[in-house]
């Protein structure tokens, strides 16, 4: 179900490619879950890294997250 949920998250991701020609990605309504990297791939790898950084502190300090897909 983890999966499955991390899934869904980065769906909803946003991306922009930066003047630099670097990716610069975050997720709507997930507060400090963003990443950047060289290439959009690499990026997007980072993405799902913080996110899933994120989602453990929120289970460790007994904190909701957002129902995403009825997840």
């Amino acid at each position: 179900m983890l999966k499955e949920y991390t899934d869904s998250v980065i769906e909803d991701a946003v991306y922009k490619k930066l003047d630099d020609g670097s990716w610069f990605a975050e997720v709507p309504g997930f507060e400090g879950v963003w990443a950047n990297g060289a290439t959009v791939e690499a990026c997007r790898k980072e993405l799902i890294e913080v996110l899933e950084e994120w989602l453990i502190l929120k289970f460790r300090d007994h904190e909701p997250v957002p129902v995403v897909r009825g997840i």
